[in-house]
């Protein structure tokens, strides 16, 4: 009876778009939710420049050198007349999407430079209306999408507009000299232009606005109503603001380190710029591409990896071999990815990560031991069997558990020279562990966050900054440390000697003590820097295995601008 009556409901919300938005929400985001892999794309008139304006090369984000460059509006406009990327191929990029193993796609209909990557029939600073290329990219990318079974969405910047008289941090008159305000912008261009986007295009997986500044709520309720009035089906990115969207996007290349509920994403890029940019070829190699993809899913969400065509429409060749090389892993483990659950673990693991599907793990081994022995701690569901992934049946392990921890007995060799995987069937779908971070005594625990650190006269706050521009880094840490302690819980498999390392920020030399909840302590002093930088602080011995209290402060106090963020605590092995 209650499955009758869904299938009569989706029905009706397919073809009664006036319907409220709660009950359209019974299909919205059904794609998001399980293919947890998607490509961005940011491609536009600053494509053409790829970083440099009169000879002088802007390091960073590209798609902002109309700012960092601090050209007129007029004159980049005027750029427009020389954008003809001809070499523009849709089914191709979808082709690579396909390849990558994404499943849909966010394309740049409109980004904060105020030039339209499609049609507009509202505003000529468009794609078709202002360049010789003379051709609607964007349909030409929604009808490959929708021919070839790849989901189509697009990005749209709704206050930043730089060029149109006033949208945000844009010109505030127009070629008359009078004022314009946002309201005036919002209404003539903004809205159109999302009706466009959102009628013109077919069915649509959802909009990504960006960057709401201090846009008002009601603004941003016109849109979240436009989107799903005009596409009952589509989700609205957080980032329209006021907390409108029907998901969360977080900060730009953020992979969270803990569990998130909810539906989310993280937006990375496959180098350092998102727009295309001539200096800069740091890209992500297969192997990083598919662990911050994993790491993702596990934590419970959606990857959604950029690429920025050059402005001849050209994806880099560098890029394309990454996502395809990731890709053809994914279709030899597609349950790693798709309708994948997050692991039952708040918290990687110290060999890499895992993710759930049914009463199934599926461990995601990135840093494969050469002992034969692999361990798991904290996993109280029993196991029924184990075995060793190789695209086809795979090869049966045996286990053990030793003092609460698991042991899995592994081939010495590597199996997959990306990442190996093992899949474990166990007893109940309702998985239960103890989250205690496990030292392991073969690769210890890199990065043990202050996240997990209970926190005595501190706080311990998120912290981003850019490498360089556009180029964001975040990080969890603790600062004003003076008189205060960071006290971790963690799981020793095995006692003995243990390295201590503490990630440090500062400019000053600061002493750190580490003391254990059996009596010894390790006490060292070590130059805290302007970056987060591991530094030695010594051995400590840990007498028995088991959970472990390791407590650090800062006995001879230091300044308030000196921060912790990790520990690193290795196991020093000896023959």
């Amino acid at each position: 009876m209650r499955h009758s009556f869904s299938i009569l409901l989706g029905i009706l919300l397919s073809v009664c778009s006036s319907l409220p938005s709660s009950a359209q929400e019974v299909k919205r985001g059904e794609l998001f939710d399980q293919a947890n892999y998607a490509m961005f794309i940011h491609w536009g008139l600053y494509s053409q420049l790829a970083g440099e304006w009169n000879q002088e090369t802007k390091y960073g984000a590209s798609e902002w050198i109309l700012r960092t460059a601090n050209i007129n509006p007029d004159e980049y406009m005027a750029e427009a007349k020389h954008f003809n990327p001809t070499d523009f191929d849709a089914r191709s990029i979808v082709q690579l999407a396909k390849d990558a193993g994404m499943r849909y796609i966010i394309i740049t209909s409109k980004h904060h430079d105020g030039f339209a990557m499609y049609h507009s029939k509202v505003n000529s600073f468009n794609i078709v209306d202002a360049t010789p290329f003379g051709r609607d990219p964007m349909k030409e990318l929604a009808d490959a999408c929708h021919e070839m079974g790849v989901g189509f969405g697009f990005y749209y910047s709704q206050y930043q507009d730089w060029t149109c008289p006033g949208g945000g941090r844009g010109p505030r008159v127009n070629k008359e000299l009078n004022p314009v305000s946002f309201d005036e912008y919002f209404r003539t261009k903004c809205v159109p232009q999302v009706e466009e986007i959102t009628r013109n295009y077919g069915d649509i997986e959802l909009i990504w606005f960006d960057t709401p500044g201090n846009m008002g709520r009601k603004y941003a309720e016109e849109l979240v109503d436009i989107v799903h009035r005009n596409q009952p089906k589509a989700l609205v990115s957080s980032r329209v603001g006021h907390n409108l969207g029907d998901y969360t996007t977080m900060g730009d290349m953020e992979v969270p380190t803990f569990k998130i509920p909810g539906l989310w994403e993280t937006v990375d890029t496959t180098n350092d710029s998102w727009g295309f940019s001539k200096c800069d070829n740091n890209w992500k190699s297969a192997k990083q591409i598919l662990s911050n993809l994993i790491a993702t899913v596990a934590r419970g969400g959606t990857y959604m990896l950029n690429i920025g065509p050059d402005g001849k429409g050209n994806v880099p060749e560098a890029a394309q071999r990454a996502l395809r090389s990731a890709g053809k892993w994914i279709k030899q483990y597609p349950q790693v990815i798709y309708g994948a659950k997050p692991s039952p673990f708040t918290h990687a693991l110290p060999w890499g990560d895992m993710v759930q599907q049914e009463n199934k793990l599926f461990l995601a081994v990135y840093d494969w031991p050469n002992t034969g022995r692999l361990y798991i701690p904290g996993l109280r569901t029993p196991i029924i069997s184990a075995r060793l992934l190789d695209g086809t049946k795979g090869k049966k392990l045996s286990f053990s558990t030793e003092d609460g921890w698991t042991v899995m007995h592994i081939p010495g060799i590597q199996p997959d020279k990306l990442v190996s995987v093992i899949e474990l069937t166990m007893k109940d779908e309702d998985i239960v562990v103890d989250d205690t971070p496990g030292i392991d005594p073969q690769n210890g625990m890199n990065n043990l966050s202050t996240l997990y650190a209970k926190a005595e006269g501190t706080e311990i706050k998120i912290n981003k900054w850019m490498d360089k521009f556009g180029e964001w880094k975040q990080t969890h840490a603790a600062k004003n440390l003076r008189g205060a302690k960071l006290v971790w819980t963690v799981d020793f498999k095995e006692a003995g000697y243990y390295h201590i390392q503490a990630g440090l920020k500062g400019n000053e030399r600061v002493a750190i003590r580490l003391d254990s909840d059996e009596g010894e302590h390790v006490l060292n002093q070590r130059l805290a820097d302007s970056t987060y930088d591991m530094r030695p602080i010594g051995w400590i011995k840990i007498h028995k295995p088991g959970k472990h209290t390791l407590t650090l402060t800062t006995p001879n106090g230091c300044r308030p601008e000196t921060e912790v963020n990790c520990l690193s605590i290795t196991p020093v092995l000896e023959p």
